[in-house]
C-alpha cells in the first residue's frame, strides 16, 4: 500500500510534497492578496464609476462597435444559450483556469512557472486599473438597455452577497476573465498536439468574451484592455531573469517532465501574447 502511495505521490506530485505546497501558497496568497486590494479599492463612487461607463459607452458609439445591448438582447431570447453564458461566468474563470494550473504543474512545469508568473502581474496591472478607472459594469447601467442575468439566473448578486465588503462592484476595467482566459488558452494550445484541441483552446478567450458580454458584466472595450492586459504581462514575465521565471531550475535533475515547454523568450512571449 505504501508502495502504491509512493508512486500516485510521484506522478501527482513530480517536485515533491514542498515544492507543490510552495506553489499553492504563493498563487492562493497572491490571489487573496489580489482580492482583498480589489476590494478595499474605493467603490463608493457611484457616480465617477457611472460617468466613466457613459464615457466608454460614447467611445464604443463614435467608433460604430457599442453592441453590446444587441448581444444581451439576442442571447436572452435563447433561453439554453443564456443559461449556459451564465453558467460559464460563474465557474469557468476558475475551474478552467485552476484546472489548467494543474496540468501545467504536473505536465509541463517550465510553461507552469511562466504562466503563473504572467498571472500575477497581470493581477497587479488589473488592481492598477481598477483603482485609476473604476467603471460601472454593464448590468449596472439599465438605461442603456442592460440587464443583470447572472441575478436573473442566479437569484441574487453581489449587491446582496455576504463578501460584498471584500468585493468592487465597479472593477470591470480591465476585464480579468478575457485576461486569464487568454492566459491559459494560447499556452495550452500551443502544448497540445491535436489540432482540435488547439481549435478549443484558441477559441476559449473568444468564448468568454462573448459570455462576458451577453450576461452584461463587461463592455467590448473591457474585454480588448484584458487582452492587453495579458499581452503586457506575458511581454513583461518574458522578459523576467531565468531564475525568477522558473522555479523549475531547482528541481533534481531528472525530476522534469520531459514535452515541448512555453517557455521561451520575450519576442516569443509578445508574440504569443498577440497571438
Amino acid at each position: 500500500m505504501r508502495q502504491r502511495l509512493r508512486s500516485f505521490e510521484a506522478r501527482a506530485l513530480p517536485h515533491g510534497r514542498r515544492d507543490a505546497l510552495r506553489q499553492l501558497l504563493l498563487f492562493a496568497g497572491a490571489y487573496a492578496l489580489y482580492q482583498v486590494v480589489r476590494g478595499l479599492v474605493d467603490d463608493n463612487d457611484v457616480a465617477r464609476a457611472s460617468w466613466n461607463a457613459i464615457k466608454i459607452i460614447d467611445l464604443e458609439r463614435t467608433l460604430h462597435v457599442f453592441v453590446e445591448p444587441s448581444i444581451q438582447a439576442w442571447t436572452a431570447n435563447v433561453r439554453w444559450l443564456m443559461d449556459g453564458a451564465d453558467w460559464i461566468y460563474l465557474n469557468a474563470h476558475y475551474v478552467v483556469t485552476i484546472g489548467v494550473l494543474m496540468f501545467l504543474y504536473r505536465r509541463r512545469h517550465d510553461s507552469f512557472c511562466l504562466v503563473r508568473n504572467t498571472f500575477m502581474i497581470a493581477m497587479a496591472i488589473a488592481l492598477v486599473g481598477y483603482a485609476l478607472y473604476p467603471t460601472a459594469p454593464p448590468r449596472l447601467m439599465p438605461e442603456w438597455g442592460f440587464t443583470d442575468s447572472i441575478r436573473q439566473f442566479t437569484g441574487f448578486t453581489i449587491e446582496d452577497h455576504s463578501m460584498k465588503a471584500l468585493l468592487n462592484l465597479y472593477a470591470a476595467v480591465p476585464s480579468i476573465h478575457v485576461c486569464f482566459a487568454i492566459l491559459v488558452g494560447w499556452p495550452m494550445a500551443r502544448l497540445v498536439r491535436r489540432r482540435w484541441l488547439k481549435a478549443l483552446w484558441l477559441l476559449y478567450p473568444l468564448l468568454i468574451t462573448f459570455v462576458v458580454v451577453a450576461t452584461g458584466n463587461h463592455y467590448l472595450t473591457d474585454a480588448f484592455l484584458g487582452a492587453v492586459t495579458a499581452a503586457v504581462s506575458m511581454m513583461i514575465a518574458g522578459r523576467l531573469p531565468a531564475r525568477a521565471r522558473h522555479a523549475a531550475a531547482r528541481a533534481p535533475a531528472g525530476t522534469r517532465p520531459q514535452g515541448r515547454s512555453f517557455e521561451g523568450t520575450p519576442g516569443e512571449a509578445v508574440g504569443a501574447a498577440t497571438g
